[in-house]
């Protein structure tokens, strides 16, 4: 069978789960990857009241969708970040609290860990999410930075997410990082590097989204055979790069989302450069049956046009694996047999 098309709500929280149901069914959707924000999902109701996981998905159900997996990035960011001004905008109040940042850290950490309790509610076995990152901000290796300062990120996030891990191995509920700039893992060679940190824990994995490799110029493709049992959940999102008018580069100028300056930007879905045909076959080949999440942006489209072509674009794109080899039909001894 051919693999779910869901709708990643993030961008979408703005709209109440009841607009937005039957809203992504109009467009084509098969489910909702629900973000917990706005009133998608709640992971402290989910745990506070026994009905509401079970409300949410039968709100879901009214209007033909299946639920695969929740997504926490927001909070996830949180758990490793170096916290600033700008994580109060993202973070529920009772995790911000009074903004000291350890507090900030260690607050995020347990509602990461509770989040895995909350899908095991809802019966959903992945969480996709961030980690953020106490060294991120040295990608670019200036002042000069050593391996030793680099490891000690990789230890810090290992110490901090090891706890979390185990909550998500006691609920039976894998964590699916988004591999992505800002976070431990943002290309193969840190992704390799972050499961070494959690000592290859079981429960640690990848939600796959090509758009954030490719503008890098690391080889997404590869990346899936690489981590073929890492691969946990996947985002269909597209980009392009080797645009704008030359005066912003990789790092973004520190300009906008949809700024025609920019050198590479999110596009929708069929619309940018990722090579999706390729994907579809390393898909197959790595034997990922999950759902096929769209994450829907682009500055450029209206969003419920974007979203409804992206639909469309990941259900032709998307095909079953093959039974048998293509020319057995020429095998004569199996005939004869």
């Amino acid at each position: 069978m051919s693999r779910p098309i869901t709708l990643f709500t993030g961008q979408w929280a703005d709209l109440p789960l009841q607009e937005l149901a039957p809203l992504a069914r109009r467009m084509g959707y098969d489910g909702l990857e629900l973000a917990c924000s706005g009133d998608h999902f709640d992971v402290q109701k989910a745990l506070a009241d026994a009905g509401y996981a079970r409300r949410q998905r039968e709100l879901l159900a009214d209007h033909g969708l299946q639920c695969h997996a929740i997504s926490n990035h927001l909070v996830g960011q949180a758990v490793c970040d170096l916290i600033d001004e700008r994580h109060r905008a993202i973070l529920p109040d009772h995790v911000w609290g009074d903004g000291d940042p350890e507090g900030v850290r260690r607050r995020a950490a347990r509602e990461l860990a509770d989040t895995a309790a909350a899908a095991a509610r809802l019966g959903v076995g992945t969480v996709t999410g961030f980690t953020g990152s106490s060294i991120w901000h040295t990608a670019y290796a200036f002042p000069p930075t050593s391996q030793a300062y680099w490891d000690r990120g990789f230890e810090d996030f290992g110490r901090r997410f090891q706890p979390i891990l185990e909550s998500f191995e006691t609920h039976g509920v894998n964590f699916a990082l988004e591999v992505h700039p800002t976070e431990i893992a943002f290309d193969a060679a840190t992704s390799a590097r972050a499961l070494e940190a959690v000592g290859q824990h079981r429960r640690f994995g990848f939600n796959y989204d090509p758009s954030h490799l490719a503008y890098q110029g690391v080889d997404y493709v590869a990346f899936l055979r690489r981590f073929a049992d890492r691969i946990y959940h996947v985002h269909m999102k597209d980009v392009w790069w080797g645009r704008g008018d030359g005066s912003v580069g990789i790092f973004g100028g520190h300009t906008s989302f949809g700024d025609a300056r920019r050198h590479w930007d999110f596009r929708s879905v069929g619309r940018g450069l990722v090579d999706f045909e390729s994907i579809a076959v390393a898909l197959n080949d790595i034997g990922y049956a999950g759902p096929l999440s769209v994450e829907w942006e682009d500055s450029r489209m209206d969003r419920v046009h974007g979203a409804s072509e992206s639909a469309a674009f990941c259900r032709q794109l998307d095909f079953p694996p093959a039974q048998g080899a293509f020319d057995a039909v020429f095998d004569r001894k199996k005939q004869a047999s």
